[in-house]
């Protein structure tokens, strides 16, 4: 294992890294499928889910034994575990992407790993590959594939934390040298076997980038594949931001961006929480994240057998319905124009003459929409086709200020969730971001 991750290393010293070598175009290039696919979900599945308790973390924080913790290997059987089923589904809700937990922080495997045994192909009653089969369908499906990985690994034996009052060892450089090796493995593994489109790092906080050998790891990832897009959970190494459960109110600085975010208060399986987000809540959650150019990234939690919970099921038919009703304000889109000039988020296609404007409730009269330096060439309800009429107050022919527009949407044409209507413009989107006049001369 040493000899392996020396041989690594010594690689990335000789290779000048991909990374600093790719333009910001190449990056753009990079990044297109991802900025463009708005909508991926989370898989959060693993032995926690046989007794529905926080994964690794309820024996970190020592609400239950270690060894308790792990005995659940032992009824974690995937007997229902039916991969076309999910890629079909992730459709349907229309995800372009999804990621999928291959080794959380408890360090157990969902695939045959050869860096160690600790995995549940050869511990659990499922006693076969998770991924590979799941990698498969969703390719299949045209569905970009992401892989979750834990960069800490709490069961590990030369990793210093076991728990959150239990520690192995503070200093043993020997022991973390194999522990490093033993993630590189583990990653040549996953490249090499399912080619992900994409990493999901996590728990990157216990250790530093020097320690991690953050930059040789994320080198060696691009050189295996240089196409392959890291999230920012690898010490500043990555490609995207990747903000959890809380909404950004504002825009991230980051132009790539990704809220992660359960259906309910747990990332895996848990039978007694049934504090689930409508769909409603869901889809209003989704469209402020792409109004501020982001993805959503939505989680679900399988049972130890492999079923989806009958509710999550339902969001995510319900999400797809809408999705697939409104899809050309959705996906490929860009951020939305500030709040100022109209109550409510948006979307503009990439060209910047269509604004889409999402509408969450009936509207107590004409919404109105401010600020738009263009002339106004049609409007029509997204995914009904409905041609709607607008009128302008408040334009003076001396004032460079645009006028105010109305617009009437008629209770009919209303979707039950939330109403899109599209705007076209006679060219890219120009607003009006000036103090106002004063006439000088009439």
């Amino acid at each position: 294992m040493k000899k392996l991750g020396l041989f690594i290393l010594l690689i990335c010293m000789q290779l000048v890294s991909v990374f600093a070598q790719e333009t910001a175009i190449e990056k753009e290039k990079r990044m297109q499928w991802f900025e463009d696919a708005k909508l991926g979900i989370f898989i959060h599945w693993g032995i926690y889910s046989v007794n529905g308790i926080d994964e690794s973390w309820s024996f970190f924080n020592g609400y239950i034994s270690y060894d308790d913790y792990m005995k659940q290997i032992k009824k974690f059987t995937a007997n229902n575990y039916h991969p076309d089923q999910w890629a079909k589904l992730f459709k349907e809700s229309g995800a372009k992407y999804t990621v999928l937990t291959t080794k959380h922080h408890d360090g157990v495997a969902l695939w045959n790993t050869k860096c160690s045994d600790h995995n549940v192909v050869k511990q659990s009653p499922a006693g076969r590959d998770l991924v590979g089969p799941l990698v498969n369908e969703l390719r299949k499906n045209d569905i970009k594939v992401g892989l979750y990985y834990s960069l800490l690994d709490w069961s590990h034996p030369d990793y210093p934390n076991k728990t959150k009052v239990e520690k192995r060892y503070t200093t043993d450089s020997v022991k973390w040298a194999r522990f490093v090796d033993f993630n590189f493995c583990q990653l040549e593994e996953l490249t090499k076997k399912y080619n992900p489109d994409l990493y999901w790092f996590d728990g990157d906080w216990e250790q530093s980038a020097e320690k991690w050998k953050a930059k040789e790891l994320s080198d060696s990832l691009r050189s295996w594949d240089p196409k392959v897009i890291l999230n920012s959970r690898i010490q500043g190494y990555g490609d995207y931001a990747t903000p959890e459960q809380g909404l950004p109110i504002t825009r991230p600085n980051n132009r790539y961006w990704e809220l992660c975010m359960t259906m309910n208060d747990s990332w895996g399986y848990q039978g007694n929480d049934h504090n689930y987000k409508t769909p409603n809540q869901v889809i209003r959650i989704f469209i402020d994240c792409i109004n501020k150019g982001g993805n959503l990234l939505l989680d679900i939690g399988p049972k130890p057998d492999g079923a989806i919970p009958d509710e999550q099921v339902n969001i995510l038919k319900e999400l797809g319905r809408w999705t697939n009703k409104h899809a050309e304000a959705i996906y490929g889109t860009r951020a939305g124009i500030p709040y100022e000039h109209y109550y409510g988020p948006t979307t503009l296609n990439q060209k910047g003459d269509i604004l889409y404007l999402f509408v969450p409730h009936k509207p107590n009269g004409s919404l109105v929409l401010k600020g738009i330096k263009n002339k106004i060439n049609r409007m029509w309800v997204v995914g009904n086709g409905t041609k709607l009429n607008w009128d302008v107050k408040m334009k003076a022919y001396w004032s460079a200020v645009p006028g105010i527009v109305y617009i009437d949407v008629p209770e009919e044409v209303l979707d039950k969730e939330v109403t899109v209507i599209a705007v076209l413009l006679d060219g890219k989107i120009d607003l009006y971001r000036e103090k106002g006049q004063v006439i000088e001369s009439n």
